[in-house]
């Protein structure tokens, strides 16, 4: 803004904005200026006006509306409200990202309390998330046993060349109890096919029997090529797990016995991606059952870019019926017949998780 005095009896003490002469204020000047202002307001964000038929209406410079519009601002006669709708979590999205420093969290409201019920939900979530995002070219590694990633690719629609993928890879072993190993096949398999890439099947366990089993596996020529492959992983899709594995996961065969699940929790360990153990802060549980995963390992996950997917177990909900008539922040950790489960799309590293 350029400002300059101007000289002469009548006009000492004054002040020129381009070209504009306003003394300082007498109360009828104030006044008309507020009238003014308010004026302008009313007419840009109630009417519609544009603001240089706006300064052609009342006789000033444009600079000087757009001054006037920024001052009403700053002075709270113009205010912005953002009316939510029933069914978007803004609030508690925000409040997620900013306690767990998450890139982008989405809420998703569930109105079943079943097992398939809350999978379709956030299923379909994932995947309209998917088809908004994926611009083409992404190499995407997907968790091979996550019963949510499965309904997102089964609820995506094809997409086009242009927002498709190029390559998409099992993150860890796809081989497990034939009755489920399918599952594991058909989630990398579908995904390509709506995304036209080219998948890569990991034809090993995820967790091998032993030390000496897993490494037997990986000397395997096709299972080396597979685990290369996932250093060139530009998105990461996975399930954010708890300590206790999933129905999905149990059938597999692809999990801890109980003595080293228990030696996990007395780590500290709360959940796990991929079979790699996190505790309550994030950090990771270093344990000696790393040694027979077969997969990418959780540090060369945090290179790229993750996106996951995080729901309450069931036994952790609590039925509350006054929930509606609490405020947001005192919802956050209860539930009821329209429950919520969130999905972390995104965490404070350069990678992308989803599930």
């Amino acid at each position: 803004m350029r400002r300059r005095w101007v000289s002469g009896s009548d006009h000492k003490n004054r002040d020129s904005y381009d070209g504009l002469v306003v003394t300082r204020r007498s109360p009828a000047v104030a006044e008309e200026q507020l009238r003014l202002m308010v004026k302008i307001a009313r007419l840009y964000h109630e009417h519609g006006v544009r603001q240089p038929e706006i300064a052609r209406r009342l006789h000033v410079s444009q600079a000087r509306v757009s001054r006037l519009l920024k001052q009403a601002e700053l002075d709270g006669i113009v205010r912005t409200t953002v009316v939510v709708p029933e069914g978007v979590q803004t609030a508690l999205e925000e409040q997620l990202e900013e306690r767990y420093g998450l890139r982008e969290a989405i809420v998703v409201e569930l109105l079943d309390d079943t097992e398939a019920g809350i999978n379709r939900d956030l299923g379909t979530a994932t995947a309209r998330y998917l088809e908004a995002s994926l611009t083409g070219g992404d190499v995407v590694g997907i968790s091979s046993w996550s019963s949510t990633l499965l309904a997102a690719v089964d609820a995506m629609r094809p997409l086009g060349p242009k927002a498709g993928a190029q390559r998409a890879l099992q993150l860890f072993g796809g081989v497990g109890n034939p009755s489920a190993e399918t599952h594991a096949a058909r989630l990398t398999q579908r995904f390509a096919e709506l995304t036209g890439a080219r998948p890569t099947f990991l034809l090993a366990p995820g967790v091998a029997s032993s030390v000496g089993a897993r490494s037997a596996l990986v000397s395997d020529r096709f299972v080396k090529e597979a685990l290369d492959g996932l250093a060139e992983v530009t998105l990461a899709l996975v399930g954010i797990g708890a300590l206790e594995p999933s129905s999905l996961l149990q059938s597999s065969g692809n999990i801890f016995s109980e003595p080293e699940l228990k030696a996990l929790g007395e780590r500290g360990a709360v959940g796990d991606i991929c079979l790699r153990f996190f505790d309550a802060q994030g950090a990771r549980v270093e344990s000696d059952v790393d040694r027979r995963v077969i997969g990418r390992d959780a540090r060369a996950t945090a290179t790229g870019r993750p996106l996951g997917r995080h729901r309450r177990r069931r036994s952790q909900v609590r039925r509350d019926p006054r929930r509606a008539a609490r405020p947001l922040d005192q919802r956050v950790d209860h539930g009821s017949r329209h429950r919520r489960a969130s999905a972390d799309l995104a965490g404070h590293d350069p990678m992308r998780d989803v599930a």
